[in-house]
């Protein structure tokens, strides 16, 4: 009988790709997450300090979706984190260029200037850079998929699908039409901190819409790890600017239940894979 095709590897150039965006995450991250309320040192500055925590919070995240995609072989374990990476990517670039005249370009002291123009070039040469090693990936000789070996339950499917719903659909309305929807959020808003919020809201819907996908405890494990910081970083985010979000509006208390919603799917699956993994010992 012959072989059964062998699964799709990684190829060689999705690794330096990763550890850019472990790179990105981790440095765009640092100050957004640590010092959100002074950031006139960034590529531009944010305010009220709560939307620079919580842009710091999804890099961050995004760190640990990548940093552990890394470590995987296969191509079928890796794509939940590159094929939203060329998403958000690609919109945080649209979103930059459609404000140029709030970055540093050409204001504020060196170091706010050399970090603006760090931000513009990587966000110009990520996407392309992406793109072209899907591309490749996709050539690579091999089966598409190995077979799923620990399917999602029922409900996580379920309510990953809800989620990735929700976020898409206000990362979109965020991102075209950003001074009409801004009231949608649960504090202030700029138009190009709405396009980033946006941006950040599509890569991760997405995420969660390919892992329903997926549907395999073993291919979405790096999203699960990012899931969990993302709505842990959020909540305490949250909970350094408590007076920010405006209380008395719906918004909020949808925004810190949808919060709760994120940390127990994640968990959920987290221990889902641990008793996997204990009872294969």
């Amino acid at each position: 009988m012959p072989e059964a095709p062998a699964a799709r590897p990684v190829i060689r150039a999705l690794r330096p790709l990763l550890l850019g965006y472990v790179l990105l995450g981790f440095c765009a991250g640092l100050p957004l997450y640590l010092h959100s309320g002074d950031t006139h040192q960034f590529a531009w500055t944010i305010k009220p300090p709560l939307t620079a925590a919580f842009l710091g919070a999804a890099y961050w995240a995004s760190l640990v979706v990548n940093l552990l995609a890394r470590r995987e072989r296969e191509w079928a374990r890796v794509r939940i984190a590159v094929v939203p990476g060329l998403v958000f990517t690609t919109l945080m670039l649209a979103a930059t260029l459609l404000h140029l005249d709030r970055f540093h370009l050409g204001a504020g002291d060196a170091l706010a200037r050399t970090v603006a123009w760090i931000w513009l070039v990587a966000y110009i040469v990520i996407p392309p850079l992406t793109l072209a090693a899907i591309v490749g990936q996709l050539r690579v000789a091999g089966s598409w998929d190995p077979p799923r070996i620990a399917p999602l339950r029922s409900w996580l499917r379920v309510a990953l699908a809800g989620q990735a719903l929700v976020m898409i659909a206000v990362g979109v309305s965020l991102f075209a039409a950003p001074g009409s929807t801004a009231s949608l959020w649960p504090w202030s808003l700029t138009p190009l901190t709405a396009r980033a919020t946006g941006s950040w809201l599509c890569g991760i819907g997405l995420t969660a819409a390919l892992a329903v996908l997926e549907n395999d405890l073993f291919r979405v494990r790096p999203m699960l790890a990012g899931y969990a910081a993302l709505g842990v970083l959020e909540g305490i985010a949250v909970a350094r600017y408590p007076h920010t979000p405006d209380w008395s509006a719906p918004a909020a208390w949808v925004y810190v239940a949808f919060l709760a919603t994120v940390l127990a799917v994640a968990f959920a699956g987290l221990l889902a894979l641990r008793s996997i993994a204990t009872h294969s010992h």
